[in-house]
């Protein structure tokens, strides 16, 4: 049996080897014949090394040929990753090396082991070295094997902090978006746009790779250049900015708000009048955040565009430590205090009583309101339901609306007889609220009012070229349900759309969200007679290589166009009509110049004393406050909001200001668009734009204070009328 069981087990392995041979021979003739290409293309690749050069990336003028942003050339001492593969010898020249790169050693293995870096080419050991350290590394090459200088190149921000929200940065190409850029054969430690224009642009702005293939011996030294392909240059490309207005608009919102943080926003009072002792005397208003654009209306230009907090884009290239970096853009969950959010196209904010022009275009458009602009609604201070029976009102439904508070009665407003003229001018919330009503009720409870918004643009993205843009949100029933089933309402809440939430919405209240930059479009939309623009902050794409003209400046003579975007995009066009138009302009148009209403006394226009001292006969314009109401009806968290634009065809500018929990509308947000208008008509000069002093790497704030020099322009006679 001993026998018979060897030779079984002598035939098993005579089999195995017989078939580990055939293997062996069919894999040698598939590489020597059917794959003897391939195999010679591996054995080409051992015997090459292959640098990419990176291109020079395009530059970014403004409207008027200043350079915001621009490029350094830059020299990076590089190590050919064969030479350091064992940890010993790599141990020793890192310690050879950290001396005069001034680079510590535990920093050099940082880098060798990061993913950031890729891992065919050589290892970036420090960017931005100095000539002298340069030819200190080369003419001691034999002390430092497989070093090697390259040149890169870094990017510049010569007016930082101005615009930084809109230009954007470089940054490291980030772990989840790898997959992406090496589908577009990006070398992984590339430094690519991460926010504005540099990253919506990314494509033009950078270029196309070269590269350099040195044939190498066993070693990895380099034997000889095989072949050299140059990098092509990025497109260039000039804004629709200009830095003059941009820095104006800037300073004009940043001043503003840090003078509303000295105003005391009141206290709550109990129904007999006295202070609620739940609350303090004092409560000054927080401002803490906001954002203003300026906006051709006719072509969607974006003249301006400012967010505060504001923050200087130099940083990101400065080379801070992760600490640093850290303490100057810290993580937090509080919204106040988000510094990268451009908030003109990312704010989601209620829009208050200046959403109130696109309810009457409803009303109007829709025949809601019988007899049309001439229809007169006599506003008693309060806004009773009809559509609510009694019973359901006592059971605590909400039925009864009222008017903004008019400090001389300590009660509602009350306005009389109102048109939707005069119901503007004064911002009368009854008159709106009735729409809001009835133009639900009346009409089968079909979403009248959202479909009547959207023609104007709300709660769709306006198409911006600039990333993280908010698209909106319009109250509705699907809205609830969503909200409902995240938890951000109750379920009860989330079971139906009622009368209450479109009353809300007739004033710019409840589940209403837009953004600046759709209040900005949808006014535009009223100023040049019903076409929609796409707002832009591109104007051109240039073909690479831009001259340079004087300091600071392209010779825009010798720009060449390569894509055109100065022609008005349109999203379409509303069929508006004059009849409906007009007593829409012509009631913000009082809001500006004055006639509200007489009902027992005077009731003064919302913009009427601040603009007293606006020459309008310069540059007239249209506009309307508001107010949107904030966390607990406390007003310390009321946000101000205004918006306007140009009567003057010849100067086609709308301008938006949004300023959060800052209070009235006129008192906090259109002061920032008086101002505005002010420079645009030659009553005030804003400051001269220059180059900005050196980055402090010492600084413990993310971009320099930024006031107006001469603030009176935020100043109107005895203060302004609430809303």
């Amino acid at each position: 049996m001993a026998v018979v069981s060897l030779n079984k087990r002598l035939r098993i392995l005579g089999g195995l080897a017989v078939a580990m041979l055939c293997l062996v021979t069919t894999r040698t003739w598939f590489l020597q014949v059917v794959d003897a290409e391939g195999l010679q293309e591996r054995v080409q690749e051992v015997r090459t090394r292959t640098v990419q050069l990176l291109p020079e990336r395009g530059r970014i003028f403004d409207s008027a040929g200043r350079i915001v942003a621009d490029n350094e050339r830059v020299l990076t001492v590089t190590i050919d990753r064969s030479v350091i593969v064992d940890a010993g010898d790599r141990a020793q020249l890192f310690l050879r090396i950290s001396g005069p790169l001034q680079t510590p050693f535990a920093e050099l293995e940082r880098r060798y082991k990061s993913k950031r870096y890729d891992a065919l080419q050589p290892l970036p050991l420090k960017e931005g070295v100095s000539e002298q350290t340069a030819l200190f590394l080369k003419e001691r090459s034999e002390d430092y094997p497989g070093v090697d200088i390259s040149e890169d190149w870094k990017r510049e921000y010569p007016y930082a902090p101005v615009a930084s929200h809109v230009v954007g940065f470089l940054g490291a190409i980030l772990e989840r978006q790898l997959p992406y850029y090496m589908a577009l054969k990006y070398s992984p430690n590339e430094r690519v746009g991460q926010y504005g224009v540099e990253q919506t642009y990314e494509s033009y702005l950078r270029g196309k790779p070269g590269y350099v293939r040195y044939e190498v011996n066993a070693r990895g030294q380099i034997l000889r250049q095989m072949e050299r392909v140059e990098p092509v240059p990025g497109n260039d490309i000039q804004l629709t900015i200009d830095l003059t207005y941009q820095q104006y608009a800037e300073q004009a919102l940043e001043t503003s708000l840090k003078l509303r943080r000295r105003v005391d926003a009141g206290t709550v009072r109990l129904p007999d009048g006295t202070q609620d002792p739940a609350f303090a005397e004092e409560n000054l208003y927080k401002a803490p955040a906001g954002s203003s654009v300026l906006l051709n209306n006719v072509t969607g230009e974006v003249i301006a565009m400012a967010s505060y907090p504001n923050f200087d884009n130099r940083w990101f290239g400065s080379g801070i430590s992760s600490e640093k970096f850290q303490q100057l853009f810290p993580q937090t969950k509080d919204p106040d205090m988000a510094i990268m959010v451009n908030r003109a196209v990312s704010g989601r904010y209620n829009l208050g009583s200046t959403f109130k022009p696109f309810t009457a275009y409803a009303a109007l458009n829709t025949g809601q309101l019988v007899g049309g602009s001439e229809f007169v609604y006599k506003d008693q201070g309060t806004y009773k339901l009809e559509s609510i029976p009694n019973g359901r009102c006592n059971e605590g439904v909400k039925c009864v609306f009222k008017n903004a508070f008019c400090a001389s009665t300590n009660s509602p407003c009350t306005y009389g007889p109102v048109n939707v003229e005069s119901a503007l001018a004064v911002s009368s919330d009854t008159f709106f609220y009735k729409i809001g009503e009835q133009i639900l009720t009346q009409r089968g409870y079909k979403p009248i009012l959202e479909e009547q918004v959207r023609l104007f643009g709300f709660g769709s993205p306006t198409g911006i070229d600039l990333p993280y843009e908010f698209g909106g949100a319009l109250p509705s029933k699907a809205l609830k349900k969503q909200l409902a089933d995240d938890g951000a309402i109750s379920k009860e809440e989330g079971r139906a759309f009622y009368v209450g939430d479109n009353v809300q919405f007739a004033i710019g209240q409840g589940l209403l969200s837009a953004t600046p930059i759709q209040l900005a479009v949808a006014y535009s939309a009223l100023a040049n007679g019903g076409s929609v623009v796409t707002p832009h902050v591109v104007k051109a794409i240039l073909v690479p290589g831009t001259p340079d003209g004087d300091s600071g400046f392209i010779d825009i003579a010798q720009m060449v166009v390569e894509k055109d975007f100065t022609q008005g995009r349109i999203q379409r066009e509303i069929d508006m009509k004059k009849e409906n138009r007009d007593p829409i302009v012509n009631g913000l148009r009082r809001v500006i110049e004055g006639k509200g209403v007489d009902f027992g006394y005077y009731h003064k226009a919302t913009g009427e004393l601040l603009f007293k001292n606006y020459a309008r006969k310069t540059l007239p314009i249209a506009g309307k406050t508001g107010t949107a109401q904030g966390f607990g009806n406390y007003p310390w968290n009321d946000s101000s909001a205004f918006a306007a634009f140009s009567l003057d065809p010849n100067q086609p500018y709308t301008a938006v200001a949004y300023l959060e929990k800052s209070g009235y509308g006129s008192q906090a947000a259109a002061p920032v668009v008086k101002c505005l208008f002010s420079a645009l008509a030659g009553q005030t000069k804003p400051s001269a734009v220059v180059p900005s002093d050196p980055i402090d790497l010492n600084a413990t704030a993310v971009s320099p204070i930024q006031f107006l020099a001469n603030p009176l322009c935020l100043s109107g006679f005895g203060g302004s009328v609430r809303d």
